[in-house]
């Protein structure tokens, strides 16, 4: 299967199909991705715990060439749906990888990340990170939130936020190709928990109760 498949909102994604290369056997590939990932975090990896370093954890993000016959077995797309969140890996309630698949032209609101790491990875096609600086808490006034940046990020590239950066959204800028992204969350507290999302016309913040996955397993 090539990449240009991969990304076409209409061709059909046959998982039987071989990628249309053959890449090195030596390169890094996503189940060592994974590995080390959870060598890392061991049995007390999250954001309040003093061991874990997201610079290295995005050092491996890194390192990671995108290959999609390491991940075609994730792929799921719902047309429906701005985007798709697929599991890959729960790491001992610590953390959550996950592919998402972005339908052409969509994306997120505006949230944050219920006190944890994010680190977004694109496998395919091309993402637009906008970040926002964050209301302030407790103000009665409502008014228009305001961009602290702005950037497309291409295949192989990496982003990183937490809740001390700010908020962010993350759009395909395609009108008619899908994206993936890879994407860990440190501790999974958006899925456990819940998250917020913002008015960028107010800043105005709502609860959402859960982040739904869908597993393969």
């Amino acid at each position: 299967m090539s990449t240009s498949a991969i990304l076409s909102t209409t061709g059909a994604i046959d998982k039987g199909l071989a990628p249309s290369y053959q890449p090195f056997k030596e390169n890094y590939d996503l189940e060592s991705l994974v590995q080390d990932i959870k060598e890392h975090l061991g049995e007390s990896g999250g954001i309040s715990s003093e061991d874990v370093n997201e610079a290295y954890l995005i050092s491996l993000a890194k390192k990671y060439i995108s290959d999609p016959s390491d991940w075609i077995e994730y792929f799921h797309n719902d047309t429906s749906k701005n985007y798709t969140r697929n599991a890959i890996e729960n790491i001992n309630h610590k953390a959550n990888i996950l592919l998402l698949v972005w339908n052409p032209g969509k994306g997120s609101p505006i949230h944050d990340h219920a006190n944890a790491h994010c680190i977004m990875k694109v496998l395919a096609g091309q993402l637009h990170e906008t970040v926002y600086h964050t209301p302030e808490t407790g103000s009665k006034e409502s008014k228009p939130m305001t961009i602290k940046s702005s950037t497309t990020f291409g295949m192989n590239e990496v982003t990183y936020i937490s809740d001390d950066i700010g908020l962010h959204r993350v759009h395909n800028p395609h009108p008619t190709q899908i994206a993936v992204s890879l994407h860990l969350y440190t501790p999974p507290n958006a899925a456990d928990y819940g998250y917020n999302i913002f008015d960028e016309a107010t800043g105005s913040a709502s609860h959402v109760s859960q982040a739904h996955s869908v597993s393969k397993k």
